[in-house]
């Protein structure tokens, strides 16, 4: 027996990542419980095995002592301290192993469907793939083969579960880096990706390198890498774009396949308004607004599509002429001059207009008027007047 119970352990060592000391220690005390359990042993008593022979010894009060029936119970214990430690030492492996291995991409066989979720073998452990990390349009069988990536691992009382993903952008990030060595090597950077599992995704990805095109790279001699990302998608088209550091740029290449014709950015809301050519209008804003829904998430702008014609056309974009120019240049220093009266105690924004539209371009002027000029301004009576007149003069230091 005790030959025996050092290869099982050894075995256990070995094949199940137990640690062999944790191991021989946890049978120990177990035989000590079941020995007192059943009153072979009591007082000061210590069960020790030896780590080369696996020889079982006895100490009462530090002397060797060997009950007659304590091999029996010794063998019977260790079996049923194997086989729990067993299961809760291969618990811990996994949820240990699997804890460390988040967003890691992974192969393994569906074995079966429970409430709505699928569990998923993938060689140490069964995984489960939640219905809200399905890929809605899947189709997923038993037997068949799939890749995941591991999003969780938790500890329940009925063991280790762990959560995989087909639905995650991440996913998508993991199938690039397995298919394109230009990603794992560190020449082709994935900038952002943006997704609408099953439909379609966008990827942004930038090179470090003038010689090598990143999109090329992405997408493979004939399409054959992006082809087999695809496959493995069942289907979800990618728009592969360029990243650009400059964001009209960027979020033209982001609304690809469609033909822009201007972007106009508003940086402090960072929002921006896309202008198309009629026919590019559909394109661009996609299938249920789809298109540019995954743009302005790849490129974090908050994006509005307008159609060239409904806004006036050549018409609408037509340079000002000189007099356009000049007209709205004093319209904006009337409203400077009209805001400056207006500051002036008792003088309202009608009335601010109308000494304005009576000639008066300063409240110094007004300062150097009498009351009758005032006066005359339709509104202003004469106890006004001399308010105003009173309050510009000493707002000019004048009396």
């Amino acid at each position: 027996m005790n030959k025996d119970l050092l290869n099982i352990i050894g075995h256990l060592e070995r094949e199940k990542g137990i640690d062999r000391e944790k191991l021989i220690t946890m049978i120990e005390g177990a035989i000590l419980t079941a020995s007192k359990k059943s009153a072979l042993l009591k007082g000061d008593v210590v069960v020790k095995i030896d780590r080369e022979t696996g020889e079982m010894r006895v100490f009462l009060d530090d002397k060797e002592v060997t009950p007659a029936n304590f091999g029996r119970i010794a063998a019977q214990t260790a079996k049923q301290v194997i086989i729990q430690k067993i299961r809760e030492a291969e618990r811990e492996v996994i949820f240990e192993e699997f804890s460390q291995r988040t967003n890691e991409l992974m192969s393994g066989i569906i074995q079966r469907y429970d409430r709505g979720n699928i569990i998923i073998n993938i060689g140490k452990a069964e995984t489960i793939l939640p219905k809200k990390e399905q890929v809605p349009r899947d189709d997923y069988r038993q037997g068949e083969r799939v890749r995941v990536i591991v999003t969780e691992a938790r500890k329940t009382n009925h063991g280790p579960e762990i959560i995989v993903s087909r639905r995650s952008p991440i996913f998508i990030k993991k199938l690039f880096e397995l298919e394109v060595p230009e990603i794992s090597e560190g020449i082709v950077s994935i900038e952002s990706i943006a997704r609408d599992a099953g439909e379609r995704t966008k990827i942004a990805v930038s090179s470090a390198s003038e010689r090598i095109d990143a999109v090329g790279a992405c997408v493979g001699m004939k399409g054959i890498r992006v082809k087999n990302i695809v496959g493995e998608l069942r289907g979800e088209k990618i728009d592969i774009v360029r990243y650009n550091d400059d964001p009209v740029t960027y979020v033209k290449n982001a609304l690809s396949p469609a033909e822009i014709r201007d972007v106009k950015l508003d940086r402090e809301n960072k929002t921006c308004d896309i202008i198309v050519n009629k026919d590019q209008l559909s394109l661009a804003i996609g299938r249920h607004g789809q298109n540019t829904k995954l743009a302005a998430k790849l490129t974090g702008w908050k994006i509005d599509v307008k159609c060239w014609e409904d806004m006036g056309g050549e018409k609408a974009f037509l340079p000002l002429t000189k007099a356009e120019i000049a007209e709205d240049i004093m319209s904006k220093k009337i409203k400077e001059i009209q805001a400056k009266i207006q500051s002036l105690p008792g003088v309202g924004p009608k009335v601010a207009e109308a000494i304005v539209t009576a000639g008066f371009t300063s409240i110094e002027q007004i300062a150097q008027s009498e009351v009758s000029d005032l006066s005359e301004i339709p509104g202003i009576g004469g106890k006004m007047a001399e308010k105003i007149i009173a309050s510009s003069r000493e707002y000019t230091g004048g009396e």
